[in-house]
């Protein structure tokens, strides 16, 4: 049976300061004449991830965005003003946010199913039972949903109707980290990363290995220093496919031969983003990167939100944005990493803390922001752990 926790354990340690051998989170530094970032709209929906482990990130089709909590709330709510089109309770546990593909929306559920609902009004279409839970969104492309499963499988699902088309089984090491790698459809091709630091392409048609290409090999006497998950979305750009391990290394892979074109030391498990000429990468460290897209160099480093656990980074316009566990929403500069702009989602309604053990600064658990934000246009928008939602933007 699959082990889990580990990283929302460690995530959890060091917010609470409870062990004396943690670096407390890096302290925000002031930004010199920061760029003013205003609120559009706020709102909730529902829950959030409650006291879950979770990434539930909104998502949007056109003008139209939808978000879901942990006991199977959904809502969808126009883009520009929040305002709710329709809201509905599905009953059940889910665990990933929504996927919209042809008027459907998709989700994984904590009882090992994937649902699909109307993106119109919210009722159910179909569900289709797999092997464990599905913490990881689905993928859909050409009429085809493919879904990884907590215990290693993948599975490919008729999109429309969710009769099973084929199953791709991979046996997990005994502890891995709490997630997985969202499967991704490129072309005739489904590119998955797996919890023993492999990454495969499988045939949309059937399921077939296509090749299979280690990232990382484990290295460390305990079973805590081996891990060498790939819990970090593959990212792909023209021909090549950017995938990251825990522990491990940041590889470029050919995308038709699998061959691996450059390497190096790199541990993630949130993910990065990419653009024509360079990646963008949260480290297990808290750090953005920067990083040359053709060799893996860096070009720039951040550090000032170290140990603050921020997200996966957004690309928006000139900068990048990331949210991290206390609230905070930041904005850097893709070109160098300079600060620029900071907001909180629901300033008014958290406070900062101070405790008497040996951090002086604590993050409050209903300030966490776990799923990256969405930038859609000129918006960001953000949730937090237990719901609370707001769009940004920047001010002219």
């Amino acid at each position: 049976m699959r082990r889990v926790g580990v990283v929302s354990l460690a995530l959890l340690v060091g917010a609470c300061g409870s062990s004396p051998n943690l670096q407390p989170p890096r302290e925000l530094e002031p930004i010199d004449e920061p760029m003013r970032i205003d609120t559009v709209w706020s709102g909730q929906a529902g829950r959030g991830a409650g006291e879950q482990s979770l990434q539930l990130p909104v998502r949007h089709h056109e003008e139209t965005a939808y978000a879901a909590d942990y006991q199977g709330y959904v809502k969808a709510f126009a883009v520009d003003s929040g305002k709710t089109v329709w809201e509905r309770q599905t009953g059940l546990e889910l665990a990933t946010g929504a996927v919209h593909a042809n008027g459907r929306l998709y989700f994984g559920t904590r009882q090992g199913e994937v649902v699909a609902l109307s993106a119109e009004d919210g009722r159910e279409l179909w569900r289709s039972e797999l092997s464990s839970e599905v913490i990881a969104r689905p993928a859909v492309a050409d009429g085809t949903l493919v879904a990884r499963t907590n215990d290693g499988k993948v599975f490919a699902l008729e999109a429309a109707s969710g009769l099973r088309r084929w199953v791709y089984d991979r046996d997990v090491p005994a502890l891995t980290l709490r997630g997985n790698s969202a499967p991704i459809i490129v072309n005739d091709l489904v590119i998955a990363g797996s919890d023993n630091g492999r990454l495969t392409a499988l045939v949309l048609d059937n399921g077939s290995v296509f090749w299979e290409t280690p990232i990382s090999h484990p290295s460390g006497k305990t079973e805590l220093e081996r891990m060498i998950d790939i819990d970090a979305e593959p990212v792909v750009v023209d021909e090549m496919v950017y995938a990251v391990t825990y522990q491990g290394r940041l590889a470029a892979v050919d995308i038709r031969s699998g061959r691996v074109q450059w390497t190096r030391e790199m541990s993630s498990y949130t993910g990065m983003v990419a653009d024509d000429q360079r990646i963008y990468l949260t480290d297990s460290e808290g750090q953005i990167l920067a990083l040359n897209r053709r060799n893996g160099s860096t070009l720039w480093r951040q550090d000032k939100l170290q140990r603050r656990n921020p997200t996966r980074p957004r690309l928006e316009g000139p900068y990048l944005v990331v949210a991290d566990y206390d609230g905070y929403l930041h904005w850097l500069l893709r070109e160098s990493g300079r600060m620029e702009g900071r907001a909180r989602l629901n300033a008014g309604a958290y406070l900062f803390t101070d405790e008497s053990d040996d951090y002086e600064h604590v993050f409050r658990k209903e300030n966490n922001v776990l799923a990256r934000p969405l930038v859609v246009g000129e918006r960001v928008i953000a949730v937090d752990r237990h719901g609370f939602l707001a769009a940004f933007r920047r001010a002219e």
